[in-house]
């Protein structure tokens, strides 16, 4: 306020004294002293009120990057074990070729054999194997 200077009560009419403040020039009475109060008040409040709500959305934000970052964490852990279950699998994957494998080598090689010992068998019968054979 620009120069606020109280001065002695004056007497405006019979019945009632009022004390006036001068302010630049300006005589308020003491409903403009209150109405001046009350709006400094409202203004303090709502400066509190937008400090608060300012405090509220900086811990929003907060807990934001906090939960973003969790959930980075999370999804790095969860590929990474994604990851490991593949790498499992893909390993299980192979032993079982291996063995499949081998158990077709061998299937194959029985299956050959058995075709030698037929063809063998019809040579002799034919009379057309030699004596070494």
């Amino acid at each position: 306020m620009e120069d606020v200077k109280k001065i002695r009560p004056v007497k405006l009419n019979k019945q009632y004294q009022h004390t006036r403040v001068a302010t630049a020039g300006h005589v308020m009475s003491s409903e403009e002293q209150q109405q001046q109060q009350h709006s400094h008040k409202a203004g303090e409040a709502k400066g509190r009120a937008q400090e608060k709500t300012g405090q509220a959305a900086e811990s929003m934000k907060e807990k934001g990057h906090e939960a973003k970052e969790k959930a980075r964490e999370s999804a790095e852990a969860t590929k990474e074990k994604a990851s490991q279950m593949a790498e499992s699998g893909k390993e299980t994957a192979q032993a079982g070729k291996e063995k499949a494998g081998g158990v077709m080598q061998r299937a194959g090689e029985q299956m050959k054999g058995a075709a030698q010992g037929a063809t063998d068998a019809v040579k002799q019968a034919f009379g057309m194997g030699g004596e070494g054979q």
